[in-house]
């Protein structure tokens, strides 16, 4: 009892002073005060009902029971009641430049994200240039939109997957292309598909010594298992976590490697890769699958599974299919041109069969996700937006909810979107959570997300770096993209 009541005269210590240096700052800033409503913290501790959370400047100045914090007269009073509040959102796998270079981004992407209650942005892959000068425009206040970390260009073998990508192929090119982006100022290296070994390693080797973290895909010429252990921090859409799991391993890759046949028809490249995603899915051993999950939980090996572009472009079904979905008019013509080519390039020429299987992998990749949670394995949200089907902000609610079917609570899979995202960037000691002294980016729900984690979309306000944005304000955000969409 001693110790409890010793808590409680700290907490309340702390909030008497966060009020004490509001009240006593020379320039007064804005005040938000957000009444009676019950926080969700995201630190695992049960709701707490009937709390008011005040909002100074861009930081969570007090936190306590109703009626136990005097709110200012000039503050901007919020009524929480019925209400549920939540850290803001971290979506940790965009492409900002995916919708064009760069208006796409500026007056599609960014107010999409913040409609969707997206604070904070991890982007895997676009220009260093254009990237900074989005991040500078949203620190100065000159737009509204995330806090944003990058990796800029993907280090890849030769031909590159994607663009902008640099073609690294031996060690010195290895060590050489990590040192620009160091120079650039990039949060993160990003490997891509296409690495060779010798390249691969000396990323990592060359990326430890500089004390840079590397992230991204597992390229088909190693397995994901050497990626652990090499020290990549996050895998991206469980790349090579299949294949690592399965008995005929080596076999597979080699078989995956190979050059498609000369004059090969289309029938038959489609056979082929049917046979060999038949044979991954029967040749699963329990024994690797356990291994591999204990390195990755040992290794601190992040995985950020993006189910969203797996379900509706990687594994795409008529059934996933959303080209006759109404967050499409949210989408730019220029851009819904360039997916509808995706969607085809994956729809025409297959069978039933084929889509029968790929819900199967689906299916397989969820159940994976769920033994990595069970395992203690470091899970974190990501869309992959703007993928084709992938839509920009909707597509993070989608792997929320993709998460609790895999097996994980409404708790962790908010966790996976707040809490963890803070942890992985090493900010956990400023934002991620609902506590004194945190940055303010937090989200008002109409609608609790623990029973039900689909009422993460069921958002009042936003509130990004300290800024409110009512949902008379969101809504204007999201008539402005549906009118810029239009335009395109």
């Amino acid at each position: 009892m001693h110790g409890a009541l010793r808590g409680a005269f700290f907490h309340l210590t702390i909030l008497i002073f966060a009020i004490v240096l509001w009240a006593c700052s020379s320039t007064r800033e804005t005040i938000i005060a957000i009444t009676d409503v019950t926080v969700i913290d995201a630190t695992g501790a049960p709701p707490i009902t009937d709390t008011t959370v005040v909002v100074t400047g861009s930081r969570i100045a007090a936190i306590g029971p109703r009626n136990s914090i005097p709110i200012p007269a000039d503050a901007k009073v919020i009524e929480g009641s019925g209400k549920f509040l939540i850290p803001g959102f971290a979506d940790m796998h965009v492409h900002l430049m995916g919708a064009g270079e760069p208006g796409g981004s500026r007056e599609f992407m960014l107010p999409l994200l913040i409609a969707n209650g997206i604070t904070t942005v991890r982007d895997m892959g676009g220009s260093v240039e254009l990237l900074k000068t989005l991040r500078s425009e949203i620190n100065a206040g000159k737009r509204v939109g995330p806090q944003i970390f990058f990796t800029g260009p993907y280090l890849d073998g030769n031909p590159p997957s994607f663009q902008p990508s640099i073609v690294v192929q031996t060690e010195a090119e290895a060590k050489a292309a990590v040192d620009r982006l160091r120079g650039d100022g990039v949060d993160f290296i990003k490997v891509q598909s296409r690495l060779q070994p010798e390249a691969y390693f000396a990323i990592a080797c060359e990326s430890k010594r500089l004390g840079m973290r590397f992230v991204g895909h597992v390229p088909d010429s190693i397995t994901a298992l050497q990626a652990s252990e090499a020290g990549q921090s996050s895998i991206e859409h469980l790349t090579g976590v299949l294949l690592g799991v399965s008995k005929k391993e080596e076999e597979l890759r080699r078989e995956k490697m190979k050059a498609a046949p000369a004059g090969e028809f289309a029938e038959a490249t489609v056979k082929r890769n049917r046979l060999w995603t038949r044979t991954l899915l029967e040749s699963v051993s329990n024994e690797k699958a356990a291994a591999l999950l204990a390195a990755f939980a040992r290794n601190r090996t992040w995985q950020v599974p993006t189910f969203p572009t797996l379900v509706h472009i990687g594994f795409l079904t008529p059934r996933t299919d959303l080209a006759g979905d109404w967050r499409m008019k949210y989408v730019p013509g220029d851009v819904q041109t360039n997916w509808r080519t995706g969607r085809k390039e994956q729809l025409e020429g297959y069978s039933t069969e084929d889509f029968a299987l790929r819900e199967t992998v689906v299916k397989r990749y969820m159940e994976i996700v769920g033994k990595m949670n069970a395992a203690g394995v470091p899970l974190m949200a990501g869309s992959d937006t703007a993928a084709p089907n992938v839509v920009p902000g909707f597509s993070l609610h989608e792997e929320l909810e993709y998460m609790v079917r895999s097996g994980l609570t409404p708790m962790q899979a908010l966790q996976a979107a707040t809490i963890k995202p803070a942890e992985f960037l090493g900010r956990s000691v400023g934002q991620g959570s609902i506590e004194v002294g945190k940055r303010a980016d937090l989200v008002l729900l109409d609608a609790n997300p623990l029973a039900d984690i689909r009422n993460t979309e069921k958002i009042r306000v936003v509130i990004v770096n300290g800024k409110l944005l009512g949902r008379n304000e969101l809504d204007k955000l999201l008539a402005s993209v549906e009118r810029f969409a239009a335009a395109r």
